[in-house]
């Protein structure tokens, strides 16, 4: 068990320098990067992508340049960076989550796309299959449908009795109407009642939490960038209503979330940077197949743990990746 280290990283001048600036520089291949989320939310992903990019020789301001924009979990902004990345003629998009990815894809048919985060890419449309993605689109899926049943799992452990789940899913979000699906018939098979929070804004989060009043034992958020980017407002939310919460990424129970099991996604951002580098050096992201993470983090926050009153057992403890505490 250890201590999570808390990081802030600053991306560097390039973020703030006008773009006009770095147009009279040495021509260099431009990464539009499109964060789902805000800066703030990715700061450790977007720190991880650009030090991969650094070990395979892509300094950024030297050897390559990157325009960051930020669609604050809002699918009409990742419309609108997109465009905006059309006209600028960058030679490669990264993105992370199957919402901004999908925007990228209707938007920007003829740029190189590499999603480091996806749900699952050929239910949502965006890709063929996994070994032959085909079109302009590649990445790193997250499984997320995969892991729904072990995180159910691993609730039952920890909340005793539980009965009732409420489920709090973006329903304007393909891939969360199709992992709230699964939510529901795993739960189902488990005998659990479910409770189903549908937003699509952040508008919706707080008259959501309203209409649940009391009626569930725990609470599984639906990760995309939508609830990453009211994070620390759904779990204030959740401890209000003394629920304990199940999400999809360490980020999330930093944020006072109680526990998380999925990939690292830091490292998903590195290995996307190796999908760039192949891009950039003249591979086609419909021939370069879509990647599986092999290993999974189980984060537990004693903290949250504690002000809920819950007694996380030892079995969960001596699983835990890391320990929050």
């Amino acid at each position: 068990m250890r201590r999570r280290d808390c990081i802030t990283f600053l991306v560097g001048a390039a973020v703030a320098r006008p773009l006009a600036v770095r147009a009279q520089q040495a021509a260099v291949p431009v990464i539009g990067f499109l964060g789902g989320t805000t800066f703030s939310g990715a700061s450790q992903w977007v720190a991880a992508f650009v030090q991969r990019l650094r070990e395979l020789g892509w300094i950024e301001g030297r050897t390559v340049a990157i325009e960051y924009r930020w669609a604050e979990g809002r699918a009409d902004r990742a419309a609108e960076i997109t465009a905006e990345f059309v006209r600028l003629k960058v030679d490669v998009i990264v993105t992370y989550g199957t919402p901004t990815a999908i925007a990228a894809k209707q938007g920007a048919a003829s740029i190189p796309i590499v999603v480091a985060l996806l749900g699952d890419p050929v239910a949502s449309g965006l890709v063929a299959s996994l070994l032959r993605p085909g079109g302009n689109l590649t990445g790193l899926s997250t499984m997320s449908t995969d892991l729904v049943g072990k995180r159910i799992e691993m609730l039952r452990e920890v909340v005793p009795g539980l009965h009732r789940l409420a489920i709090l899913g973006n329903v304007g979000s393909p891939q969360g109407v199709l992992e709230m699906g699964e939510l529901r018939d795993r739960a189902h098979a488990l005998g659990l009642e479910v409770v189903t929070l549908e937003i699509r804004r952040t508008e919706d989060i707080a008259p959501a939490f309203d209409r649940l009043d009391g009626r569930a034992n725990a609470l599984y958020v639906v990760g995309d960038p939508l609830a990453a980017s009211n994070i620390i407002r759904v779990n204030t939310l959740a401890l209000g209503a003394r629920l304990p919460t199940m999400h999809s990424n360490q980020e999330y129970v930093a944020a006072a979330g109680l526990m998380s099991y999925g990939p690292n996604f830091p490292a998903l951002l590195r290995r996307a940077a190796d999908l760039v580098d192949k891009i950039l050096r003249g591979a086609k992201p419909g021939d370069i197949p879509i990647e599986q993470p092999t290993k999974f983090d189980l984060v537990v926050n004693l903290i949250t743990a504690k002000a809920l009153g819950l007694a996380i057992p030892p079995t969960i403890l001596a699983r835990a990746d890391e320990v929050i505490e």
